[in-house]
């Protein structure tokens, strides 16, 4: 039953399980006029040597992505480089990464995980965003999302997206009218206040209040969407001028995402259609 299910869904929403697979996908994509943002699986580690090898494979990510000249950035999470270990050495990793690519070209995001490492991903991002090269992914599915975007230092990027772990009520919205409806409410606010930004949904609704309000503000805006959902969609608006990215996964460790996409019950159709359809 796991190998139906990992050829069935995994198959189509991860590139693979090597560096190389992540490589071919993202030259793919930038073909079609897509870039990618890659993603090596992997969070919550407790072993130094997990953490080790994380970062030797997201450095070997950078140096052939800037030997390939691909359009590409990678993300990473702070628990994938430490935090839960030692959180000088997740700041120390970070550092590493973001440094080496900035001498390659590439851009680095730093990805959100459950609400106990918000402050802690702040703490880190914050630290390196002088640099340039590097971004924040912003969760509309938790309440606190507004004063976390109002506290961000200048020169900081924003990757906007709803959200795919359970969480208390205290702490997250638990409809999805809800996350949509506080998704809006950044979406606007980051509009208003920052240049540089990406809209990562798949809402169409969404998505066409964001063209049209960069008719008026004319930012420089990126939309991304996750591999092997909406693919026709992405095609799309990059056949109509708009800048795409589409977020590539990578690794053996693809089971917590996957149940995560399925999680979201509220886009339960549209993963299906993404599974038998584009």
């Amino acid at each position: 039953m796991s190998g139906f299910f990992e050829r069935l869904f995994a198959g189509r929403w991860i590139a693979g399980p090597g560096v190389e697979d992540a490589l071919r996908e993202a030259r793919r994509l930038n073909r079609l006029g897509i870039a990618a943002i890659i993603n090596y699986l992997g969070e919550e580690y407790h072993r130094r040597n997990v953490v080790d090898d994380a970062v030797k494979t997201y450095i070997r990510l950078i140096r052939e992505i800037g030997k390939r000249k691909l359009k590409a950035d990678i993300s990473t999470k702070i628990t994938e480089l430490g935090d839960l270990i030692d959180k000088g050495l997740a700041e120390e990793n970070y550092s590493k990464i973001v440094d080496f690519a900035s001498k390659n070209g590439v851009f680095v995001w730093l990805d959100m995980e459950e609400h106990r490492f918000v402050d802690d991903t702040f703490r880190l991002y914050v630290s390196k965003v002088k640099k340039g090269n590097t971004g924040i992914c912003i969760q509309s599915y938790l309440r606190r999302s507004l004063g976390d975007i109002k506290r961000l230092p200048g020169g900081a990027t924003i990757r906007l997206v709803k959200g795919a772990y359970s969480e208390p009520g205290r702490i997250a919205f638990q409809t999805r009218e809800k996350t949509t409806e506080n998704y809006s409410v950044l979406m606007s606010y980051v509009f208003k206040h920052f240049d540089r930004f990406t809209i990562a949904t798949h809402d169409t609704s969404l998505l066409q209040k964001a063209i049209e309000a960069n008719k008026i503000r004319r930012k420089n805006v990126t939309f991304a969407m996750l591999k092997g959902v909406r693919s026709n969609y992405a095609r799309k608006l990059a056949i109509d001028g708009m800048k795409v990215s589409v977020y590539v996964p990578f690794g053996k460790e693809w089971i917590p995402y996957s149940f995560r996409r399925l999680r979201e019950a509220g886009n339960l159709k549209l993963i299906f259609r993404s599974v038998f359809g584009g």
